[in-house]
């Protein structure tokens, strides 16, 4: 017999990682936002130079966090077949499914904290 996990768990760890994901997304727009303000005041090569870098980290962020989004989106959606069917279990291949895209938000919110701290970092020295 399979092994089954419960629903409400993982049903809460997506909910959780969805309202993450949307405030990330939210606060890459603030990001862009406080980098425009840098670039424009600062035309120097080395300050246009690490504008590029967070144009473009900021831009991979941007599609990641879109397509974390939508993946975790689907996942819900195969827990609520799986739900038609079980009542208020999944199965082993949607767990499995949930915990690989529950380690892939761990990993992107730790590098966009990283990403934060770094840009916080530059805009100090040239805002």
């Amino acid at each position: 017999m399979k092994n089954h996990i419960n629903i409400k768990y993982v049903k809460n760890l997506n909910n959780d990682a969805l309202r993450a994901v949307e405030f990330y997304i939210q606060e890459l727009n603030i990001l862009q936002e406080r980098l425009q303000e840098v670039a424009t005041d600062n035309t120097a090569r080395e300050v246009q130079e690490k504008v590029e870098h967070f144009q473009n980290q900021f831009s991979i962020h941007h599609e990641y966090l879109n397509k974390l989004k939508e993946d975790i989106q689907a996942n819900d959606q195969e827990i609520e077949a799986e739900l038609l069917i079980t009542g208020n279990v999944i199965s082993e291949n949607v767990a499995a499914g949930h915990g690989r895209l529950h380690e892939n938000y761990i990993t992107e919110e730790k590098i966009f904290n990283d990403l934060r701290h770094e840009f916080y970092r530059f805009a100090a020295e040239w805002m």
